[in-house]
């Protein structure tokens, strides 16, 4: 029943087949091209006016201080999850050293890890204000540090974060 010639015929098959759609798709991308590729210049078609020439109003700045007396923990606590996948406050390190302690610690103290040294940068100790610029974008405020966090944005969840890390000291 399956002879050589029945099976040269089924590969056959299969190859004509494979250069058929491999043709077909070839001619498709070929009449459909929307033209254009990577590393070109495109001019916009049009410009949609919106009145505000890049005038952003500018955010308006809240002191430190009062976002710190603002702060709160038990927030600061879920916001600490984003963390927990490099950090751990049992005092044992894991991808990034334990934060248990860390507010008012010597910057790159903990004993036995490995730090980029890129967070001399920062300053000599874990002060609030040192911790709220440094969540804020880790690689801007350490360029060159080897975590890979994006950084928290909003100001109230970075002081939220800072008093909970104070509370497990």
């Amino acid at each position: 029943m399956f002879d050589t010639m029945t099976i040269t015929k089924a590969v056959g098959g299969l190859c004509g087949a494979l250069l058929i759609y491999l043709l077909g798709n070839w001619v498709g991308e070929s009449l459909y091209s929307m033209g254009g590729g990577h590393g070109e210049e495109h001019a916009a078609a049009y410009v949609i006016d919106t009145g505000s020439e890049g005038a952003a109003e500018p955010e308006e700045e809240v002191d430190f201080a009062t976002l710190m007396a603002e702060a709160d923990a038990g927030a600061g606590e879920k916001v600490f999850g984003k963390c927990r996948a490099c950090h751990k406050l049992d005092g044992s390190d894991a991808t990034g050293p334990h934060l248990n302690g860390v507010v008012g610690r010597e910057i790159g103290a903990v004993g036995g890890f490995a730090y980029s040294g890129a967070l001399d940068q920062v300053g000599d100790v874990w002060s609030p204000e040192n911790l709220f610029a440094f969540l804020e974008s880790p690689r801007n405020a350490a360029p060159g540090t080897t975590m890979s966090f994006a950084g928290l944005n909003k100001p109230a969840d970075r002081v939220n974060l800072i008093a909970y890390l104070e509370s497990t000291n």
